[in-house]
């Protein structure tokens, strides 16, 4: 049967990403693409063995006359940043990713694509099934919770890899090696705010920001793409200035390692200044998109 990705090359590589994405995989929830992992490297007769932790490693042997090479780890993240638009019905716990290819590209409908580690994975699994390419020893690890903690690299015990040389396939460029690698930090930030009733004679607005291209923050983050949170901030500072609003609710960003692509806020204004605000709005909108 033919599928969005079964015409592209190399078929190893996007066969068994095709095949990982059709397994729900959010973070902190990985059961079932764990349960993928290990049937497909005991599907291939070869030992497969899953940490307490949730950690997978596959181990095969290697190919005739290369017994004597030192082992090589081929280390990927099963789990995938989970994002969706505001208007996508999905259910990251329950469904696969909906890919579809869109001329050089291969993309997701109005979430996510997962090739963050997807490739990384499918690359490991076409050299787990291959019979044509020669390797040494091959110990491919797969670990849970990349994206929200590195849980599984953290609770990986000690002694079990063998191997001394690890290539980690979780990168951005595929014709560079990076020896080394980036730190983050989580910060939580709280406040409190007097609540007030709605004046008399106010009038709701929803202000929506759509559209963003969004993206990894740790490998898009210099790129500087608009984040909607700031976009939807500096709306409402600067219309507050002008207006003086009322904020009912704002709904913006939602993983911390994603840049915001949507934001929505519910705000009410004095109903004479309604036509102003209305345009007030449109002029700054107008400012945005050309930044």
């Amino acid at each position: 049967m033919s599928t969005p990705l079964s015409a592209l090359e190399p078929q190893a590589v996007w066969k068994n990403f095709e095949a990982l994405n059709a397994v729900p995989r959010p973070s902190k929830k990985e059961a079932r693409v764990i349960a993928f992992m290990e049937q497909f490297g005991r599907s291939l007769g070869l030992q497969t063995d899953t940490d307490a932790c949730g950690n997978v490693c596959i181990r095969k042997p290697a190919s005739p006359g290369m017994e004597g090479r030192p082992t090589v780890v081929l280390q990927a993240h099963l789990d995938m940043v989970h994002q969706k638009n505001a208007d996508t019905d999905f259910d990251f716990d329950s469904q696969g990713i909906d890919m579809y290819v869109d001329g050089d590209w291969v993309k997701a409908r109005g979430t996510t694509l997962g090739a963050d580690n997807g490739i990384g994975v499918a690359s490991a699994m076409a050299i787990l099934a291959s019979d044509d390419i020669a390797h040494p020893p091959i110990e491919a690890l797969f670990t849970i919770d990349e994206e929200t903690g590195m849980t599984g690299a953290m609770h990986l015990a000690g002694g079990v890899l063998r191997g001394k040389i690890m290539l980690n396939l979780d990168t951005e460029d595929d014709d560079e090696i990076t020896i080394g690698c980036a730190g983050g930090v989580d910060v939580n930030i709280s406040g409190r705010y007097a609540q007030a009733d709605v004046k008399p004679g106010s009038v709701a607005f929803t202000l929506s920001v759509k559209g963003l291209s969004g993206g990894h923050s740790g490998m898009d983050i210099h790129l500087g793409r608009a984040n909607a949170n700031k976009l939807l901030n500096r709306i409402l500072m600067e219309a507050d200035n002008e207006f003086g609003l009322g904020i009912a609710d704002i709904q913006s960003g939602g993983l911390r390692n994603a840049i915001p692509r949507e934001g929505f806020a519910t705000v009410t204004v004095n109903a004479d200044d309604a036509p102003g605000f209305e345009a007030f709005v449109q002029q700054l909108a107008a400012i945005l998109r050309t930044e």
